[in-house]
């Protein structure tokens, strides 16, 4: 039934296998070479075995033919098979028995659980004309959404072959409490009813699963007593077909009629579909949330749901954004992590231009459910692939998704490549940085009330003026300049300046009055200077000398103008240092001048014009002849 040739490239089966059976042992296995590692499961059983009934094929070779001829959305998915060595190996897909997840579910998933069995039975007895002969726990297997799967298939055989002899032979391996004592007297009486074998069995299962499960539900009583009266009937003829088991009570709840009717959705019509999408939502209000997102969460977000009109309207709203205090969303954010988010990271793969302009429509509600691992690895690259469309619409959507996703992965991973600074931030800083109140505050204001003094001498033309504002608060902010080249020289200036009125907090009280009151000190000579700011000097004339008080005694100068300031407005070039521009000093020279006012003859006419030049004192060349 395989070759090594047909073994999934890229697959890693773990060594610790999860179920063990007579015949096989399964382990979970993962292909590395698919982008999502998807998970698979692995069924492992010799090739050869001693036992007469398997003499043909091996209870694995006979599984692995009937899951490539059966198929069913109830019954488990076959993937590939193999022989590796002595081995062959089975895969399907990732199942888990329902022996390990019984105990921790609900009675509706429960229910949920034989109506999903229930189809596949009847699949294989309406459609098949097949018989399972062992339908029992060891059979059923579990997907990760919760969704119950028919297996065992080993011991299934068309009705035609359903005889005596091969129920004898198989009987040594079959559940044994499934099994009805009658059933080879059933088979030689030849009676009209072949499913009796699973009809039996399906029944003891039902009562097997649901013992245990407290439910307030009536009908779940009425099932279990339905199911006990179908094992006691003795006549065969008098058992229930198992389609008829679907029209109980039980099997119509609102919960297994909604996932059913999901599951079904391409063979409804469409005004049953628009009358189905206008109420669902209130019916999975009145629901288990937990239920409702585990079981129905993958088909609820089905490509069928997304495409109708009536669900993007009435029913998707409510389920693509996670609840919160402010909406009547159906799931909670836990809920829709762990079961909702999976199934949109799968259907970002889906190449439809109206499902991907639903997803992005409400992708900044349940952004925040992705981990950054997934939106890098999984969601970034497929909205790169959307930018290249040549849907406008979907292409102006998607810049506005990958524009919510910078603050979350950055800007380099989401633009790519090598990035600058290539604008600056040209706003004015305001500094409020604080300073020190003046120790002598009427001294400093003193100055406010009087004219502002202008220092330098009465007769010099070419003194210096100096005005002394009051405050350093009152100058005003010098704006950065409007377009400005550079990054560093700009901050550095900016730098210096924030510097510079720093150092005015560290001034006291001398300070102050040497601003104000420009205080002079006799040093018993002739020339006095004061220096300001290390770039002038104030100078004292002998005159304005005499005038100061002995000692160190201060003098108020009322009037600037007596005070002699010099500029020093050359430094000193250092002694290492080049001129380079001494010898390029510019000479200008006195061009020569033009006479206005000469006349012109034209036409016999003596014509004053006052563009007549007089050229006895022209010695270069003027505009030319162009002037006419």
């Amino acid at each position: 039934m395989g070759n090594e040739q047909s073994q999934i490239p890229g697959i890693e089966i773990e060594q610790k296998a999860i179920e063990v059976s007579d015949f096989w042992a399964q382990h979970n296995a993962t292909v590395n070479n698919l982008q999502n590692g998807s998970k698979l499961s692995i069924f492992v059983g010799d090739i050869f075995l001693n036992e007469p009934f398997w003499v043909p094929q091996t209870p694995l070779e006979r599984f692995n033919k009937n899951l490539m001829l059966y198929r069913h959305p109830s019954i488990i998915r076959y993937i590939s098979s193999w022989q590796k060595a002595n081995k062959f190996l089975l895969a399907v897909e990732e199942v888990t028995p329902l022996s390990h997840l019984l105990t921790h579910m609900t009675t509706i998933e429960v229910c949920l659980g034989l109506y999903s069995i229930l189809k596949a039975l009847i699949f294989l007895h309406e459609k098949a004309d097949a018989s399972h002969n062992n339908v029992c726990l060891a059979s059923i297997f579990v997907t990760k959404e919760g969704t119950w799967k028919l297996g065992g298939l080993e011991y299934l055989c068309r009705y035609k072959n359903l005889t005596a002899e091969y129920l004898q032979k198989s009987r040594s391996h079959r559940y044994s409490k499934a099994i009805d004592s009658n059933e080879d007297m059933h088979v030689q009486n030849n009676v009209g009813r072949k499913d009796f074998v699973d009809t039996f069995a399906f029944c003891i299962f039902a009562i097997e699963v649901l013992k245990g499960k407290n439910s307030d539900m009536d009908i779940l009583n009425t099932f279990k007593e339905l199911c006990t009266k179908v094992v006691q009937e003795p006549n065969v003829l008098l058992r229930p077909k198992l389609i008829s088991l679907l029209e109980h009570e039980l099997f119509k709840h609102k919960f297994i009629f909604i996932h059913s009717y999901l599951i079904e959705l391409p063979l409804k019509a469409d005004r049953d579909k628009t009358e189905f999408f206008t109420n669902l939502k209130h019916e999975l209000e009145e629901l288990d949330e937990q239920v409702v997102a585990s079981q129905l969460g993958r088909l609820l977000v089905s490509r069928m749901v997304l495409l109708n009109k009536t669900a993007r309207n009435c029913l998707l709203p409510y389920i693509l954004i996670p609840k919160n205090g402010e909406n009547n969303a159906l799931f909670s954010d836990q809920i829709f992590r762990k079961y909702i988010a999976p199934q949109l990271l799968n259907i970002f793969c889906v190449r439809d231009a109206q499902i991907r302009l639903l997803l992005l429509e409400y992708f900044c509600h349940f952004i925040d459910c992705f981990t950054k691992e997934e939106l890098q690895l999984h969601i970034l690259p497929e909205l790169l692939v959307g930018i290249k469309d040549t849907n406008n619409e979907l292409v102006a959507v998607t810049l506005h998704t990958l524009a919510d996703l910078v603050p979350i992965l950055g800007a380099d991973v989401v633009i790519g490549g090598k990035r600058a600074k290539l604008f600056n931030d040209g706003r004015p800083k305001h500094h409020t940085s604080s300073r020190k109140p003046s120790k002598n505050p009427q001294k400093l204001n003193s100055m406010v009330e009087q004219n502002r003094p202008i220092i330098g001498p009465e007769s010099s033309a070419a003194s210096s003026s100096v005005e002394l504002n009051t405050s350093p608060h009152d100058l005003p902010e010098r704006p950065r300049p409007d377009g400005e080249e550079g990054e560093t020289s700009t901050e550095e200036i900016e730098q210096s300046a924030e510097e510079d009125v720093d150092i005015w907090d560290d001034w006291g009280n001398e300070n102050v009055e040497g601003i104000s009151e420009v205080t002079l000190i006799d040093d018993n000579t002739d020339t006095h200077y004061l220096h300001v700011n290390d770039t002038e000097e104030v100078r004292l004339s002998e005159e304005h000398s005499n005038k100061i008080t002995n000692g160190s005694k201060t003098k108020k100068i009322i009037d600037i103008t007596e005070l002699d300031i010099k500029n020093q407005t050359k430094m000193e070039l250092e002694q290492n240092e080049i001129d380079f521009f001494e010898d390029m000093e510019p000479v200008i020279r006195a061009s020569n001048k033009f006479v206005i006012g000469a006349t012109i003859e034209k036409s016999g006419d003596l014509v004053s014009s006052k563009l007549s030049v007089n050229t006895e004192d022209v010695s270069e060349e003027g505009w030319g002849d162009d002037w006419d």
